[in-house]
């Protein structure tokens, strides 16, 4: 009775005192967490850290470089990614775990009070305590443990080579991104020149009408021009700001302060033959690499699912004490146990079947992925030669395009020319600079889904 008592002394004063401290961090909880507290008084910007001032600085100049160890550093995506490596290590660590030995210890209190008989009328309760250190050894398995080690040791290696394709993409996305913000940069540009231009012309049309050399329809012309200019202004200043939202998103970072990019959209000749981009991306490709080491992990899952046909061996070792009073009894335990086993219903020829059938999808899936691997190699590369033939005509126009403006403008300046011919060579030219952009972009961002594909960075 005096053992019952001191046990329950003891589970009451535990409780009492978790109670006392659950109780002191509800208080502290609430004087921080509340917004009648003084916390309240901080601004409410203040509270939520948006802006990453440590990583990027205001008016930085940021490379494509800089950009890409920001992101590697800081996307949500490649942090999942590592810690999906460490946790597949640690699963390497859990199938080892069977070389070892398995102690274990245990200890138990009970009352018993026995039911009276007709042989025996006492019903006095009695004390029984008991304990024992047991051990337990795996001897021989017939490769089960070696074989689960192996499999995770596989998912592991999957899991690194994952790793790396996320950063793949990572790099791709920064760097499409980047091109993105350069490219509505400089479309930004050639719609601040053309409301430029188009305010002169205005000037110009206003002095003509007043000298009585020309209509009001020159002004209300150059009015509907000027506005229209200022429209495309304003998308063009969004879409800029879109592309800064959208890099900022591909580097992970969130409210970034105001940076400026390193201008590098300018052409650059990428040489290359087909033969030799599908050859890398087969030798370099992490996904098809990763996706071979599941492969050969689920070949280890048949032969795993195969050895529940085999016998196991194990020993074990105990030590005990028991008794209703101390000093207890105590006595040990020495042996070896084998289990065999005889019928499961069938359960290990069915787990067999599903290791195989799962071999089979992976090996049609590594099949997949070396068709859209070459199609995804095929695709950029045509891409890249379609822009790459598309720069220097492009460049041509914006040429031909800036000629034309000039003869438009010196014409009417000199009072021979009309203002369709002005809106005309004003449009072409702004078309022309935005199409020569767009074709370096282009091949930017083909050169990088290039890159991507052959599994190089």
């Amino acid at each position: 009775m005096m053992g019952l008592k001191f046990i329950l002394t003891a589970v009451i004063t535990l409780a009492m005192t978790m109670l006392h401290a659950a109780g002191n961090v509800s208080a502290a909880e609430r004087s921080t967490d509340d917004p009648d507290a003084v916390v309240s008084e901080i601004p409410k910007a203040a509270k939520i850290k948006t802006p990453d001032e440590e990583t990027i600085k205001k008016g930085e100049l940021l490379t494509l470089q800089r950009c890409l160890e920001i992101a590697l550093k800081r996307q949500p995506n490649i942090i999942a990614a590592r810690n999906i490596v460490t946790a597949n290590e640690s699963r390497v660590g859990q199938a080892k775990a069977n070389y070892y030995p398995q102690l274990d210890v245990s200890s138990g209190y009970s009352k018993i009070a026995p039911v009276p008989t007709a042989t025996s009328l006492s019903s006095n309760a009695v004390d029984q305590y008991t304990s024992s250190i047991g051990l337990k050894q795996n001897i021989y398995d017939f490769g089960k443990t070696s074989t689960q080690v192996k499999i995770q040791k596989f998912n592991t290696d999957a899991a690194k080579l994952d790793l790396e394709s996320v950063s793949e993409q990572i790099v791709f996305n920064v760097k499409q991104a980047y091109y993105g913000v350069l490219q509505a940069r400089k479309n930004r540009t050639v719609t601040e020149e053309a409301v430029m231009q188009f305010e002169h012309h205005l000037g110009q049309a206003k002095g003509f009408f007043e000298m009585g050399i020309r209509s009001k329809f020159d002004v209300t012309k150059a009015e509907v021009d000027l506005s229209a200019a200022k429209l495309n202004l304003i998308r063009a200043d969004n879409a800029f700001k879109i592309a800064i939202v959208s890099l900022n998103n591909a580097m992970g970072v969130i409210g970034a302060s105001d940076y400026v990019l390193e201008d590098i959209l300018e052409f650059k000749n990428y040489e290359i033959i087909f033969d030799d981009a599908t050859a890398k991306a087969f030798g370099n490709r992490n996904d098809m690499q990763a996706i071979a080491a599941r492969r050969k992990a689920l070949e280890e899952n048949v032969e795993l699912a195969k050895t529940n046909y085999y016998p196991a061996l194990t020993g074990n070792a105990a030590y005990n004490w028991g008794g209703s009073k101390f000093p207890l009894e105590d006595g040990w335990n020495v042996g070896a146990t084998i289990t065999l086993p005889i019928f499961s219903g069938f359960l290990t020829k069915n787990q067999i079947a599903e290791a195989e059938a799962n071999l089979n999808v992976i090996k049609a899936n590594e099949d997949l992925l070396r068709q859209n691997v070459y199609f995804e190699v095929q695709q950029a590369f045509l891409n890249l030669k379609e822009a790459e033939s598309r720069i220097p005509t492009a460049e041509l126009a914006v040429k031909q395009a800036t000629e034309n403006l000039d003869i438009a403008n010196g014409r009417y300046t000199a009072g021979v020319g009309n203002p369709i011919e002005v809106t005309d060579a004003q449009v072409a030219y702004s078309n022309a600079k935005t199409a020569y952009i767009q074709a370096l972009s282009d091949y930017k961002v083909a050169q990088a889904a290039l890159e991507k594909a052959m599994g190089v960075r």
